[in-house]
């Protein structure tokens, strides 16, 4: 028996192979989160801005989802999800996504996940943005929030794939709630966003040939005029209308005047000790107080002597007898 010999022969050659390894350390397959510049479908100007941007890579594309301002009561984020499918992935070990035609039931649970209380109704009307045609649903919340849930395959026709060519397809989810926006604001976010990715290659181009010219260019009895529309259809409105300004009630303005500044007291005076003597001009019934009399004027008087006379030399003796000296 030649066991112990085999299980050591294994035993070393297990030893060397550890021996050889880098130990380099390898992080597994998973979304990790990137820069908002690289977020493969743009909101429109004015619409909701960008929160976060989680890409996870498939062994045939890319995904990405791509969480946008919220203001809201609905519980969820408001997301753009993007799947670009076709073309091979960077990481081949995180397997393939399968490719889905869009189904009315699919979409119903994806709605019904991705709003959850409120209830959706699909709009039966054909609409198209400029990537071509799209659905969506809308509803509105116990609380008066509206939200919309669009969808859209951008996919060539089925004739361009005939020549062996155009078989990208990309897939778009949009979720949509908002508090103080109407159905038709949040379905202007639809026709405004912008897909900024590519394919590597024309074979998986989802867009198909370029559209030619418009056949009325140039014909006679089709006039094209300068307005914002010319011979097309006016277009959407895109992104969110502004709040009404608040109007503020005008308020009164106060003007302070300067206060007179009061008169110094007179000092007060001790109340005299003892009963009261009453001066003659006081008025004993009512115990009131006259004011006192305006003193007079003094009136001017001749100086007078006080005394003997003392007669004049003219009038003593003899002379005494005149009558000057009688008066």
């Amino acid at each position: 028996m030649h066991f112990p010999k085999t299980i050591s022969v294994v035993a070393v050659a297990a030893m060397m192979a550890g021996c050889t390894s880098t130990g380099a350390v390898r992080q597994p397959a998973g979304p990790e989160t990137v820069e908002p510049e690289r977020a493969l479908v743009l909101p429109p100007p004015g619409g909701p801005s960008i929160v976060s941007v989680v890409e996870r890579k498939r062994g045939n594309g890319v995904e990405q989802t791509i969480s946008l301002f919220t203001s809201s009561s609905v519980p969820g984020q408001n997301f753009l999800k993007v799947q670009f499918l076709g073309a091979s992935g960077a990481n081949p070990g995180a397997g393939s996504a399968s490719f889905r035609m869009i189904r009315e039931g699919d979409i119903a649970r994806e709605a019904a996940r991705s709003v959850p209380g409120v209830a959706m109704a699909t709009s039966a009307t054909f609409l198209q943005n400029s990537y071509g045609p799209f659905g969506y649903a809308s509803g509105r919340s116990r609380a008066g929030d509206t939200c919309i849930y669009a969808w859209q395959q951008i996919r060539s026709s089925r004739s361009a794939q005939t020549q062996a060519r155009n078989f990208g397809m990309i897939q778009i989810r949009l979720r949509l709630c908002d508090a103080r926006a109407s159905e038709r604001q949040l379905l202007g976010i639809v026709y405004g966003y912008t897909v900024t990715g590519t394919f590597d290659g024309d074979i998986w181009n989802p867009y198909g040939a370029p559209p030619p010219a418009n056949p009325l260019l140039g014909q006679t009895g089709a006039p094209i005029y300068p307005d914002e529309g010319g011979y097309r259809p006016n277009a959407m409105p895109i992104g969110y209308e502004p709040a009404p300004a608040t109007l503020r009630q005008p308020q009164a303005v106060t003007v302070r005047r300067a206060q007179p500044q009061p008169a110094p007291a007179a000092p007060v005076l001790p109340s005299p000790v003892g009963p009261r003597v009453p001066l003659p001009n006081d008025d004993l019934q009512t115990n009131a107080i006259e004011p006192p009399a305006e003193v007079p004027a003094p009136v001017p008087q001749t100086a007078r002597p006080i005394g003997v006379t003392v007669p004049s030399p003219d009038c003593i003796g003899n002379a005494a007898m005149t009558a000057a000296c009688r008066k």
